[in-house]
């Protein structure tokens, strides 16, 4: 059975309009898959000699172990974003004469070839042959690397766990910032050691191959739960089905789980890199991820870390500033026959949100390098990507409701000034000055760590309040929307 799911998925897989016709994406897909496999093979190889050099008096093997619990966090909240279950075509299966446990077996047995369980390996595998190589105990240094592997299919099998639960809660979002972000806090604050605990584990268990048992046991936990969950929505009606398996001959169709916004998505993605004027949005980001080297290196700007905030705002927010400050203009060409269609004007603004806070996730794991500089730019980067997401998203798109100019799309975008009027120069003052200000009181005043996680906070209650925003910017769209469309019919 399982030989035939895989000849189906294989077909399905050849066969895709979306496969043949979407080379341009694969390719970009694979340079970013070599990207992060190149960064975590570096960081396999070097992370030995860096921390002996560093820290010549301890031992660089139980330094990494102090610091797996961070790992792991960062992993679950990255697999939250990125990770999704595998796509099957569950539907017309159902209507067969098959069992649905040997479905779910092959689903979730699918996930654990997932990108996101290969990739630690390019840093655990070396690091480990490096230790060998180093004279460390063979057994131990086996034992761990095998830990490692079962630890992360246990994050990879428990990210699904909090993604159903998550999806039944208004505030999606809201489970794992709490488990992560309360895991964290209780650690910090050393009201749960959470850290040396399971540094302390893991010095146990590899030193005898039977202690994996229980990270086994505790990897088959996960697996079994993973189950009953998905063998419970497993009928045509219920929401794995709706969510997962709608056949769609779009190009895009892996836009599809964003339910309601997708064709909209479909729409912005298929503009962007079709015309000229917001093709520009696409290739200023390879501008923008560089920008921190005009700074960084420079001696002058060490003691401004002011002025990292605002180069993180911009790192992170390439994308979301040069797209989102002509949102609506953007769709100015045919914003008469969208708005003449029965559709609900927030999936048309929440599909905006959604491109604009996946390009700034997207521009801070590229300027993961930048830690190279210290690991304070890297926090900084963290700062200014949650409150791009939380706070520049939902600006930009207010600041749109005020938009009433036309953009050709098919017009150069070099010193083209078409479409661009007082909204698009004012707009720049909340964007990053703000955040700098916001950065720069508690800083003066108390201290670093305070300033980065006032900044931090504030963008984190502006992606719990989404919902509540949203509301409010949806109705200034349609309040203004006769205006804009009269506006948009103007050539300018």
């Amino acid at each position: 059975m399982v030989s035939d799911f895989i000849g189906l998925e294989w077909k399905q897989f050849i066969r895709s309009s979306y496969w043949q016709k979407s080379v341009a994406l694969n390719i970009f897909l694979v340079f970013i898959a070599l990207y992060f496999i190149v960064v975590f093979l570096g960081l396999g190889l070097g992370l030995y000699p860096i921390l002996k050099k560093q820290f010549p008096d301890k031992d660089p093997f139980q330094l990494v172990n102090q610091f797996v619990f961070y790992w792991f966090l960062v992993d679950l909240l990255m697999r939250f974003f990125f990770q999704k279950l595998p796509v099957m075509t569950v539907k017309p299966l159902l209507t067969l004469p098959l069992r649905k446990s040997k479905i779910v077996h092959y689903v979730l047995g699918k996930s654990v070839i997932s990108f996101f369980n290969f990739l630690p390996l390019f840093a655990v595998i070396p690091f480990g042959v490096v230790l060998i190589l180093n004279d460390y105990e063979t057994v131990k240094v086996l034992n761990w690397m095998v830990f490692m592997l079962i630890a992360t299919l246990i994050i990879n099998f428990l990210n699904f766990i909090i993604e159903n639960k998550s999806a039944q809660t208004e505030l999606s979002m809201l489970p794992i910032l709490i488990l992560v972000g309360g895991l964290y806090l209780l650690n910090y604050f050393e009201l749960i050691a959470f850290n040396e605990f399971l540094y302390d584990a893991i010095n146990w268990i590899i030193t005898s191959s039977l202690f994996l048992i229980i990270p086994l046991l505790l990897l088959g936990v996960c697996y079994f739960m993973n189950f009953k969950l998905l063998l419970s929505q497993l009928y045509i009606d219920q929401s794995l089905q709706s969510k997962r398996t709608e056949v769609s001959a779009s190009d895009l169709s892996w836009t599809d789980r964003f339910g309601a916004s997708a064709p909209f998505l479909q729409l912005d993605l298929r503009m962007l890199w079709r015309n000229k004027r917001p093709r520009s949005s696409i290739f200023i980001v390879l501008i923008g991820l560089f920008y921190g080297l005009i700074f960084y290196p420079n001696p002058i700007y060490q003691s401004m870390l002011a002025m990292f905030v605002f180069v993180g705002i911009f790192v992170t927010g390439i994308f979301l500033i040069n797209f989102g400050q002509f949102i609506p203009a953007w769709d100015s060409g045919y914003y008469k026959m969208l708005m003449s269609q029965n559709i609900p004007y927030k999936d048309y603004l929440k599909s905006k949100f959604l491109l604009m806070a996946s390009s700034a996730l997207l521009m801070f794991i590229l300027s993961i390098p930048y830690v190279y500089f210290g690991w304070k730019v890297l926090l900084i980067h963290f700062a200014a990507m949650i409150y791009n997401i939380g706070i520049n998203t939902h600006v930009l798109l207010f600041a749109g409701s005020f938009n009433r100019k036309k953009i050709d799309l098919t017009q150069r975008a070099a010193f083209n000034y078409q479409g661009t009027g007082a909204v698009q120069w004012l707009v720049g003052i909340p964007l990053l000055l703000i955040p700098v200000l916001i950065f720069y009181l508690p800083y003066k005043l108390i201290n670093f760590e305070t300033a980065i996680s006032i900044l931090i906070l504030i963008g984190i209650a502006g992606i719990l309040f989404h919902e509540k925003l949203m509301k409010f910017i949806t109705k200034k769209y349609i309040d203004s929307k006769y205006k804009m469309i009269s506006a948009f019919d103007q050539d300018n």
